[in-house]
């Protein structure tokens, strides 16, 4: 496949960096709304149809390198059995596993509960070329939905609370998340994906050497089984801040950087051998189209000096955002001679 996006990935120099976008396939574009005046967001990514088409409406409408799959990180949660409630205001658990002493006993593993994930992988391979990212959710990030319940208090405390209170049974929960995600990402490689990202949102929930201790042995367990199928991956860790110097090439091929951390500092806590991508604002698209340029140009040099980086937000794209300042960036960054 001669994709920039692959061959950044791959460590090959090209002329400019590949762009894509967390949240890409969403509720910016026009054409997904039209979808979501008729589908609820349960239906969208249940029915591979549907998801496939979602999955590709970036590429056709802003021309980004890459397509990531129109899923979830709590599919997870709902192949190990647990109940979720999909709201206009985001997912709910009516029971989260701190109500539970034991909360590893309540789980109810069912991996075929993922099968249409893997027909919508299908369904879009069959359609397209361009390259896919398949993803899931880390264990961390995972496990603090599951505990808590709700996705409203963003700070987690009684998932938290649980991590110290709990270690050993945390130990369990993590042990038999991580065991379903590189089940879930084994399956989406052979079903044809072309890259992987796992995302740990929630990174920086934690002290970096709590999280060094009891989550990232983890990511390397998964990011392990997706990298010996021969299968790029990039580590989303938002906000581990200064943990950054712990990501090394037996971690991942390219790390995530989110917009508190500028690409410099990265750079230099991030293993020279390890790739970046991000770290854009994304409220940086809700300014005038003449300062989105004006900090574009900055990344610029950055780039003629680490050209293993790939354009990315710092997190999603935000509700809201206008279409137009979407498209400038994905343009200014596909018609700029960065070199």
């Amino acid at each position: 496949m001669d994709s920039i996006f692959l061959k950044t990935l791959l460590g090959n120099e090209c002329q400019r960096p590949p762009v894509w976008l967390m949240r890409q396939a969403g509720r910016v574009l026009p054409s997904y709304q039209q979808l979501r005046e008729k589908h609820s967001f349960s239906e969208l990514i249940s029915t591979p149809e549907l998801a496939a088409k979602v999955t590709l409406l970036p590429v056709e409408d802003l021309g980004v390198d890459a397509a990531i799959l129109f899923s979830d990180i709590l599919t997870i949660p709902m192949a190990m059995g647990m109940e979720i409630e999909w709201t206009e205001r985001g997912p709910i658990f009516p029971n989260p596993l701190v109500s539970y002493q034991h909360p590893s006993k309540h789980l109810n593993v069912q991996p075929e509960k993922l099968d249409f994930v893997y027909k919508a992988i299908d369904k879009i391979v069959e359609k397209s070329s361009v390259p896919l990212i398949g993803f899931c959710g880390a264990p961390l990030t995972t496990l603090c939905y599951m505990l808590q319940g709700i996705s409203t208090k963003l700070a987690f405390p009684e998932a938290k609370r649980f991590f110290y209170e709990h270690r050993e049974e945390t130990k369990q929960l993590v042990d038999e998340v991580t065991a379903l995600c590189i089940d879930y990402a084994t399956k989406q490689i052979e079903h044809g994906i072309d890259a992987f990202q796992l995302f740990d949102t929630h990174a920086g929930l934690l002290p970096t050497d709590m999280y060094v201790e009891m989550f990232l042995p983890t990511i390397c367990r998964i990011t392990d089984a997706v990298r010996s199928r021969g299968i790029p991956l990039i580590f989303f860790p938002k906000g581990l801040g200064s943990g950054l110097k712990h990501i090394t090439p037996d971690v991942c091929d390219f790390v995530s950087i989110d917009w508190q951390t500028s690409l410099k500092d990265a750079r230099q806590m991030v293993h020279p051998k390890v790739g970046l991508q991000g770290n854009i604002d994304p409220h940086l698209l809700f300014a005038p189209q003449k300062e989105i340029a004006q900090t574009l140009e900055s990344y610029k040099t950055f780039f003629q000096k680490h050209p293993n980086w790939i354009v990315n937000l710092g997190h999603g794209v935000l509700a809201d955002t206008p279409l137009e300042n979407v498209q400038f960036l994905v343009d200014w960054i596909k018609n700029t001679n960065w070199k």
